[in-house]
């Protein structure tokens, strides 16, 4: 009988990690992929036309969404978008929680499985500015929101006596990641969770180099993020903290700005469509 109490726990745990990876959850998962392929592709293509001079704009997440939300078919997306954030927040809770990618409990592996954690938090935090967005909330989801939201955050912690220490730390941790990222472009095993089945050798060549330079690219967004955190640690300044927008927006303010921007904006859309074929055209490995 004790041994049978005693097992009740493990056996919870076994059933918790066979739903991680059930059909329904990979379909959530896979619409989560699409989903944050889009964000990233509205955003790039944005940005592009603000390097070539024809208008466009430097948006967040949550600004990339608000302007999906104005097309004639603006609601539907909206809630795809919707569902989508759950889904991979979800999926970030799954990767940390049960590790079906097997990161292990090393520190590397801890370290990545960290990440995921702060992965479902972003992206459960834009999912209930989407739906506040659906529900009439406008200012839930706008752009420069997430901006402001890093500074408020930073403002509350830096008023703090440990404050700049933690917000220094946590821009060098967002730097590690950016570098991670870059590190993984190229070694190219930015996608070793996923077999293609769908794809012949081409589809799968074009696949991997679209996945290398997007994530690099992402790598140097998350970097410049992260160095501008640090900034509001080190100075003591709040209105240091940018997001993406105000990321892409140094970049535009660089010698040859433009030009550079146009590069990275080629390489969140490059991004944006490894993450959606990955969540159309890929499986997850067992």
């Amino acid at each position: 009988m004790n041994t049978k109490l005693n097992s009740l726990p493990q056996q919870g745990i076994d059933s918790a990690r066979r739903a991680s990876t059930s059909p329904v959850m990979e379909s959530l998962m896979r619409l989560g992929y699409a989903v944050r392929g889009l964000v990233y592709a509205v955003i790039g293509v944005l940005a592009f036309e603000v390097a070539i001079g024809v208008g466009g704009s430097l948006n967040d997440p949550q600004g990339a969404i608000a302007t999906m939300g104005k097309t004639a078919i603006g609601t539907f997306l909206l809630y795809a978008i919707l569902i989508g954030l759950i889904g991979y927040a979800l999926w970030g809770v799954i990767r940390a929680v049960f590790d079906p990618l097997q990161k292990g409990n090393d520190l590397k592996g801890i370290v990545e499985r960290v990440g995921y954690l702060i992965s479902a938090v972003s992206y459960t935090l834009l999912a209930l500015a989407t739906y506040g967005l659906i529900t009439g909330a406008a200012s839930a989801a706008r752009n420069g929101a997430q901006g402001a939201q890093t500074q408020q955050t930073a403002a509350s912690i830096l008023s703090k006596p440990w404050g700049p220490a933690a917000v220094a730390i946590a821009g060098l941790l967002v730097i590690g990641s950016g570098v991670i990222q870059i590190a993984q472009s190229l070694r190219a095993d930015f996608g070793d969770q996923f077999q293609p089945y769908a794809l012949n050798n081409e589809q799968r060549k074009w696949f991997i180099q679209s996945g290398r330079f997007g994530t690099a690219v992402r790598g140097l967004v998350f970097g410049l993020i992260g160095l501008f955190l640090f900034l509001a640690g080190f100075r003591h300044d709040p209105s240091q903290a940018q997001g993406i927008d105000g990321a892409l927006a140094a970049i535009l303010h660089q010698p040859f700005g433009p030009w550079l921007l146009g590069i990275v904006a080629v390489g969140l859309i490059a991004f944006g469509i490894y993450s959606a074929v990955s969540g159309a055209f890929l499986r997850l490995k067992r």
